[in-house]
């Protein structure tokens, strides 16, 4: 008899298109895990609505595209199943549960919620599904009994909260949910090209998956480099390096990248030069990415009903959690 896989749920928040952030962080963790695990992929529209609640129809487009990026970074849909949020209510039944479980102030204390409140400027006006977020992501994860989430460094304090929840329900009624762990990502963050740690949809800093050539070499040469080097034969920093923080991340030449390095450290290469290195990678990453999200926009029924039949195939097992957690909690025993 086969041994069941191990279960991953991961997503995205569809606001818009996917960059090379989501890529190194989550895609190609995906991609090389999907054939080993049995694989879920979010589409977290209403998590989404945390910050674009007057903006729903942003949300709505957004799906086709943050699907249209998932199946070009090479996500099989004969093997992946992909999962609309807003279309499994026992997701948001599980959040009210665990609502009951999680104090305002360990959600404030939360690292990843305090730096992204931080950055959108809330101060005392954040929205309360913004504040508590990490908890309809337990439920996401806890839905699909998920054991295994790959995540980036910054979403590490979000899914520990996850954890918590999970032990504190386990430890009440009796062990019912199934604790995940995390899988980093061997790239944990990719800073923004302009050296902020991080790279945004909206900030201006971001390289896009579907970004075309002349795009992404435009950006390429905006980088942020060593700013204490006048000249190119300066000696140079490659610690704090955005290019080759980037080309760490991409560059499957490792030999020829590390005698770029001891060149620069050496004051032997121009900036400019490492960064068409970078470029000349990037294509090589993004070329055929490009090339499969064509194939895939072009039947965009296709995506769309994808996702419709992974859904229907999710929602059965979102929906035993739930009975599952009511029958442990002890309700609706009339």
């Amino acid at each position: 008899m086969a041994v069941p896989k191990a279960r991953i749920l991961t997503g995205d928040r569809p606001t818009g298109r996917l960059h090379l952030g989501h890529l190194a962080g989550s895609l190609l963790s995906r991609v090389r895990l999907q054939y080993d695990y049995e694989t879920y992929i979010l589409m977290a529209d209403v998590q989404a609505l945390t910050d674009h609640a007057e903006r729903p129809q942003v949300v709505h487009d957004a799906v086709r595209e943050v699907m249209l990026d998932n199946l070009a970074a090479g996500l099989d849909p004969q093997v992946v199943t992909f999962v609309l949020q807003s279309a499994v209510p026992e997701i948001a039944e599980l959040a009210t549960y665990y609502a009951n479980l999680v104090t305002l102030a360990r959600l404030q204390r939360n690292p990843t919620v305090k730096e992204e409140m931080k950055q959108k400027g809330y101060g005392a006006n954040v929205p309360v599904g913004f504040l508590a977020y990490p908890i309809s992501q337990a439920a996401d994860i806890t839905a699909f009994r998920a054991s295994v989430v790959p995540v980036g460094e910054d979403q590490i304090p979000v899914l520990e909260q996850t954890r918590e929840i999970v032990r504190r329900f386990n430890r009440l009624f009796g062990h019912t949910l199934v604790e995940p762990e995390p899988l980093l990502s061997p790239v944990p963050r990719l800073p923004g090209i302009d050296g902020s740690a991080k790279m945004g949809k909206t900030l201006g800093n971001a390289i896009f998956l579907s970004d075309p050539p002349q795009v992404v070499r435009r950006q390429v040469m905006r980088m942020y480099t060593d700013p204490t080097r006048l000249h190119a034969t300066d000696p140079g920093h490659v610690e704090g390096n955005v290019v080759f923080t980037y080309l760490d991340a991409f560059d499957p030449d490792r030999e020829g990248l590390a005698r770029l390095k001891e060149e620069y450290r050496a004051g032997g290469v121009a900036d400019v030069a490492v960064k068409e290195r970078l470029a000349a990678v990037l294509e090589a990453v993004l070329g055929p990415i490009r090339e499969r999200r064509a194939q895939y926009a072009a039947e965009p029924d296709h995506v769309i009903n994808l996702l419709r039949e992974g859904t229907a195939r999710a929602r059965p097992l979102a929906r035993a959690t739930a009975d599952a957690v009511i029958a442990a909690m002890g309700m609706r025993q009339w």
